[in-house]
């Protein structure tokens, strides 16, 4: 289901986030691709897992998938948006910022809203108002590299 169409920061074209669990799987295995994400390589377990979120969002360019974000929740009190991608063509565009804000209305009212960032996409949450967690350590177990 369509959400809003969206035009693009630089006015150069139009984007329509929808909120649906049906996106071809290898639409997204291009975007992870695209982005060096390691889940990429796993894509029935990466498929799975976008379409079993509490939210999951795109953004399409035409036909074209140009971004995704995904919230995993307990539904009222702690959200963890555990992915959030966009192409590289489409970075600094706000197709980020408008899955984000979606985000944010469905979620700016939960106790927590957690998740992980590094390199330049630690500026962009912070952007959008998301801190440094205290003085906690991000732990994991993780069986690939890097994303």
């Amino acid at each position: 289901m369509s959400l809003k169409t969206i035009q693009s920061d630089d006015g150069a074209f139009t984007f329509e986030i929808r909120d649906t669990r049906e996106i071809p799987c290898e639409r997204i295995i291009e975007l992870y691709r695209a982005n060096n994400w390691s889940s990429a390589d796993k894509p029935e377990q990466l498929h799975q897992a976008l379409i079993n979120s509490h939210t999951l969002l795109s953004a399409w360019s035409g036909d074209r998938l140009v971004g995704i974000g995904n919230a995993i929740s307990d539904g009222a009190l702690v959200v963890y948006y555990s992915h959030m991608l966009v192409h590289p063509d489409f970075h600094g565009r706000g197709v980020g910022s408008a899955m984000l804000k979606i985000m944010q209305e469905r979620y700016g009212d939960f106790h927590q809203q957690i998740l992980v960032a590094d390199g330049a996409s630690v500026d962009f949450y912070a952007k959008h108002g998301f801190t440094r967690a205290g003085s906690t350590v991000p732990m994991w177990i993780f069986d690939g590299h890097e994303h």
